[in-house]
């Protein structure tokens, strides 16, 4: 059985078994309380056990455990004036994965991966311009027609403005208006970075996971 993941020492050991760490949890605190570095020290630990650990770093805090660390002075001092060994220093083997793709592994997903749900979102469309895109994707699927990034979707909401009376006939009214609002939003989501997301290869959640010889 894998060695449980020991926490903290109070009264008594409490320990969280890595079979069992999927569970929610929340580490609350105020500035400078270490939170952050709770979350390191999980990370570290259950990478030590094995465990894949997938973090979401926005401020690119958590960064450091990919580095083997080091005692300062001043530390080295207090830990040998409390009678307390210094633990070694080890670097945690990490991948890390970057949305813009300049710090890291680039995040992408084609636009057929994403949908036409979730892009209406992203793209904050009215009910009606997300019905146009319903149809957009529909009309894709059923001509074949790959949808990888932002150029491939606009080429087809082309398609749909040009032959918008043939199609409004088969799947509902399809307004040149409304193609042309989420081309605009499409334009507004390629100038704050978006088109840098959607291509390929697009992220596998099998790239995540990684074994060792032992399996």
């Amino acid at each position: 059985m894998t060695e449980p993941l020991r926490i903290a020492k109070a009264a008594e050991d409490l320990v969280l078994l890595p079979g069992l760490a999927n569970r929610h949890g929340l580490v609350a605190g105020a500035t400078g309380t270490g939170k952050t570095v709770t979350l390191q020290r999980l990370a570290e630990s259950f990478s030590r056990l094995g465990v894949p650990v997938f973090m979401a770093d926005v401020k690119g805090d958590l960064t450091g455990i990919t580095q083997a660390g080091s005692v300062s002075a001043k530390l080295a001092a207090v830990l040998k004036e409390r009678g307390i060994a210094p633990s070694p220093s080890v670097a945690c083997p990490a991948t890390l994965w970057d949305v813009y793709g300049k710090s890291g592994h680039p995040v992408r997903a084609t636009v057929s991966e994403i949908g036409p749900s979730l892009l209406a979102r992203m793209l904050e469309l009215n009910d009606v311009q997300a019905g146009v895109l319903d149809v957009a994707f529909k009309l894709a699927d059923e001509q074949g027609l790959l949808l990888l990034d932002l150029d491939d979707l606009r080429s087809l909401l082309n398609l749909v403005s040009d032959k918008h009376a043939e199609v409004s006939q088969r799947y509902g009214l399809v307004s040149p208006q409304s193609v042309a609002a989420i081309q605009r939003a499409l334009l507004r989501l390629e100038g704050e970075g978006g088109k840098q997301f959607f291509g390929e290869p697009a992220l596998e959640l099998a790239d995540l996971m990684r074994t060792d010889l032992t399996g």
